[in-house]
């Protein structure tokens, strides 16, 4: 795992970070911190009374056109920071009440991160993902992470690729998303709360219900009921110069439809509410 001729994520561009190459993601060989913060919106069954302590990481490896962190998804933001520091800020997080440490879109950086794990912390380690994810880099995890919070986005491939540039997403995210599964086991419980396993996010996007059907297809036959848990989320919040269908947000007919097919494919998880379309739960970056 290393900067030097990165492929940490599917792109796999190649480029020395070491020696100020950029690629995709356009980020340096330090990971760059956005913003650490107490965050309270995870499934309460993360987040707990506490919080998740959340640090967002500037960059993407994904590039969503819908994103509703673009403010640092798009490029290299963020206060630069080696292992050493990372850990100190992971640690802070937890003196202030954090009830885990929330890795948000990390792997461009794992080179940094993964020292910063060690020794382990006394509170579990989230991995929150695309689902766009190389299963030589997870390896690397293993043993480290106690719960994968990776997106399951696309079932269709043409609209990976018109709005992630990632036509590969489907077979990349079943594979990635397995290898979390085997890494984990099944999900685990203490009271109320995940304390080791898989949870998978799907945003339902506007006008795309067959799209979600797919995806929760896929998720029903690649694992066993109980196996993995699913966040269904209804937060899609478009973004300026999205054009239709996607300069709205998603109708309650649409969210009910792919419910439904949720549950006749015998997945548990969470529901959320229309009012989480709401730009007031994006954080102030």
């Amino acid at each position: 795992m290393t900067y030097e001729n990165c492929t940490l994520c599917p792109r796999r561009c190649g480029v020395n970070r070491r020696a100020g190459e950029r690629g995709f993601c356009g980020c340096p060989d330090q990971a760059l911190a956005a913003k650490t913060m107490i965050h309270r919106w995870e499934e309460p069954v993360l987040a707990g009374a506490g919080g998740s302590g959340a640090i967002f990481f500037g960059g993407c490896t994904l590039g969503c056109r819908y994103c509703q962190n673009r403010a640092i998804s798009g490029g290299p933001v963020g206060t630069p920071m080696d292992s050493e520091a990372l850990r100190r800020a992971m640690e802070e997080l937890i003196a202030q009440g954090a009830e885990n440490i929330d890795l948000v879109t990390p792997t461009h950086f794992l080179p940094t991160i993964v020292p910063a794990l060690k020794p382990r912390l006394p509170v579990p380690v989230v991995y929150n993902c695309g689902g766009y994810e190389r299963v030589e880099t997870l390896a690397e995890l293993e043993g480290l992470v106690d719960i994968y919070l990776p997106d399951w986005k696309y079932g269709d491939k043409g609209l990976a690729r018109a709005l992630s540039g990632a036509e590969d997403y489907p077979e990349i995210a079943r594979t990635a998303i397995r290898e979390m599964v085997r890494q984990t086991g099944p999900v685990r419980w203490e009271g109320e709360k995940i304390t080791r396993g898989v949870v998978i996010r799907h945003l339902v996007l506007p006008g795309q219900v067959e799209n979600s059907l797919k995806v929760l297809d896929e998720i029903g036959e690649t694992f066993a009921p109980g196996q993995v848990l699913v966040s269904l989320m209804r937060q899609y919040t478009p973004m300026p110069g999205m054009e239709p269908p996607f300069d709205r947000t998603v109708t309650q007919a649409e969210y009910e439809a792919v419910l439904s097919w949720m549950y006749l494919n015998r997945l548990e998880g969470f529901t959320q509410e229309a009012e989480a379309a709401e730009t007031g739960f994006i954080p102030d970056f």
